[in-house]
């Protein structure tokens, strides 16, 4: 077996939904030991996320794979003590409460660092744990919205639409992961401090957005929605084919452009002087976009694809479900696994990003069932039979 880059790190996790439990998962592909607390009951809500199989998500699978799941309502007493008991052995805890929840349940970040100075604490909000916005619900796409994204994502003149996915939270979650590995190098280098990380969902989304913001300051321009171009870089779009499909094609490149423009039949533009930089053709590209969209319009899209391969010029189809599932360079780079559901059934779930040469991801188990490891993690953190019992007699578990 190979080793685990995290192996022997434990991670506590206290949130639910996407964001904090993204960034768990991600630590627990890498080896860390994931405790999951969820609510008696029901347990997290994403497990009635979407489409459900047998009353659970299948986005449930992929979520919480690697993961122990506890069920404990953090509202009572009881379960907060139990908390402060697992927090002397933990690394990592993660929530992604609204700010100030912890604090209420006798949880923030004084309480715990005073049990555990080692402890690492990954907080995900919407707004952050301080400013004037940090008691506002926040979900993520609140967050792309705050972030800029959302003002970009439509064709001009359009209603602006949301990205099909939670990015917001997983970009959350992303940006929580490095804070991690970056305070667990910080602790086992200098001294074995824990620390707080503070990660507010529209930061996350700000920090994708390129050069929007100093475009703003040093020119007074607002980046304006533009379909499927990229305004200022050029000659790149979606250029629809003569079968209905749409090429992606990228030729901002200076050598590139000039190999598009001639496998297209356009030697002219490939040799006029005026285009040789990306300068020229941002402020051509619409007769660019024009000229390519003209070729592609003749051709099927496999045979657009194939030709520009061909030129070494970047291009590609917009891949929907079934195009990943069918795709062989997914399945040869093992982005595609296999999990079985409780009933038997094996359904294909995402592989694991990113790839590491010596310690690579695995998936180690598969999704729990509601309290699974209830009666396991509390009796190793030293609750005693009669006090579980008592325990699940008051409903705390």
């Amino acid at each position: 077996m190979q080793a685990s880059a995290l192996s022997g790190i434990r991670v506590l996790e206290l949130g639910q939904l996407i964001a904090g439990p993204f960034a768990a998962k991600t630590l627990g592909e890498f080896g860390a030991e994931v405790i999951k607390i969820e609510p008696p009951g029901l347990g997290d809500p994403l497990r009635k996320w979407r489409l459900l199989k047998d009353g659970t998500s299948v986005w449930w699978q992929v979520q919480s794979r690697n993961k122990q799941s506890v069920a404990l309502d953090l509202r009572r007493p009881e379960a907060q003590e139990i908390i402060r008991g697992l927090v002397k052995e933990t690394d990592v805890l993660i929530e992604n409460f609204r700010p100030g929840t912890l604090e209420g349940w006798g949880l923030g970040w004084e309480e715990l660092h005073a049990l555990n100075p080692g402890l690492i604490m990954l907080r995900i909000s919407g707004y952050g744990q301080t400013g004037p916005y940090r008691d506002r619900s926040g979900f993520g796409v609140i967050g792309e919205a705050m972030g800029g994204l959302r003002y970009l994502t439509a064709e001009p003149g359009r209603t602006p639409v949301r990205v099909g996915v939670s990015m917001g939270d997983s970009l959350a979650a992303l940006h929580g992961v490095i804070g991690v590995l970056l305070a667990l190098r910080h602790r086992e280098v200098n001294g074995g401090e824990g620390q707080v990380i503070d990660i507010a969902l529209y930061e996350a989304v700000f920090n994708m957005m390129e050069s929007l913001l100093p475009e703003y300051s040093a020119f007074g321009v607002v980046r304006e929605p533009s379909g499927s171009a990229l305004p200022g870089i050029a000659p790149t779009n979606a250029y629809r084919c003569a079968d209905g499909g749409f090429a992606l094609i990228a030729g901002n490149g200076d050598g590139i452009f000039k190999r598009l423009m001639v496998r297209i039949g356009r030697s002219d533009l490939a040799e006029d002087p005026g285009l040789a930089s990306n300068e020229g053709r941002a402020a051509r590209a619409e007769e660019l976009d024009a000229a390519i969209g003209a070729w592609s319009a003749t051709r099927s899209l496999d045979e657009v694809l194939a030709t520009l391969d061909e030129a070494r010029v970047p291009s590609g189809r917009i891949y929907n479900a079934r195009d990943i599932s069918e795709d062989p360079h997914f399945r040869a780079r093992d982005m595609i696994l296999e999990t079985r559901l409780p009933d038997g059934q094996v359904i294909e779930v995402p592989g694991i990003v990113p790839k590491l040469s010596l310690t690579p991801g695995r998936v180690g188990g598969p999704a729990p069932a509601l309290g699974a490891d209830t009666e396991a993690v509390l009796k190793r953190a030293g609750v005693s039979e009669a006090a579980f019992a008592e325990l699940r007699a008051k409903g705390v578990l």
